[in-house]
């Protein structure tokens, strides 16, 4: 389902109305492979891989990815786009809506940071420790089982890669210099805040904050539930966005079969 065009890796999927999708820090495109299918039917799906260990270091940032997917809306002549966000992809979806506010139709976070998040730390100091590593994967989620072995090697591997490492710690330091506490009040377009209740790394609290700081924000929470709601909560993710998406006048299910 990959496409590498122009530089750019990205999945495409659907015809309509675009929306993009934006994955974290440490969330791969499967992330979103339920949701991706399931808006597939009503919209054309987008979702770029973001360069996290392939940019230059210098561009390793929220700023450095905005304009990342600023270029690549220019590649895919995407005039306007609904977009969604988890975690780091939340952020840099922000970061972008307060620069090109023209774009925006309208904005979906779930688990984002810009406010506020807690991260594994300013180190790693047992990086070598799998059960460590293991244990602080599972503390994303509610229900540790969702923390798989493939997900947990991957993140084993990359916090014992030296660059990667490197990489991560000046995301996570660029995340805290864009704090969007001063631009939130100034996005006017529509919000759709999906949370969970029992998120360790956004806790519920900043939810509250971007509800509060939003001129038009909508919070919606999932119970039993932590940092990544589309993974843990698939279908319940869905639909409370597909009804988001409804109230909204996004999305036009009869459109389906014309």
């Amino acid at each position: 389902m990959i496409k590498e065009e122009n530089g750019f890796k990205y999945i495409e999927k659907g015809e309509g109305p675009p929306l993009v999708i934006l994955h974290g820090l440490m969330g791969g495109l499967s992330n979103f492979d339920q949701t991706i299918n399931y808006f597939s039917r009503n919209f054309k799906v987008l979702m770029p891989e973001l360069p996290v260990y392939t940019f230059p270091l210098l561009k390793t940032s929220v700023k450095g990815f905005s304009k990342y997917l600023h270029d690549f809306l220019n590649y895919k002549k995407v005039d306007k786009a609904i977009f969604l966000g988890n975690s780091l992809g939340g952020h840099v979806a922000l970061y972008y809506a307060s620069k090109h506010p023209e774009k925006v139709l309208g904005l979906v976070l779930t688990g984002s940071s810009g406010l506020y998040e807690k991260g594994m730390g300013d180190s790693y100091p047992k990086r070598n420790n799998y059960e460590y590593i293991k244990k602080k994967a599972q503390e994303v989620f509610h229900d540790p089982k969702v923390a798989t072995k493939e997900l947990v090697d991957e993140i084993f591997r990359v916090v014992n890669d030296r660059m990667k490492v490197i990489r991560t710690l000046a995301l996570a330091k660029s995340a805290i210099r864009h704090n969007m506490a001063k631009d939130l009040p100034n996005m006017n377009f529509p919000v759709c805040l999906i949370w969970g209740k029992n998120d360790n790394v956004t806790p519920p609290d900043v939810a509250e904050e971007f509800k509060r700081l939003l001129p038009d924000a909508d919070l919606y929470w999932i119970d039993k539930c932590g940092h990544a709601p589309m993974m843990e909560h698939p279908q319940e993710f869905n639909k409370i966005l597909e009804n988001w998406l409804k109230q909204r006048g996004f999305f036009h299910p009869e459109e389906k079969n014309q």
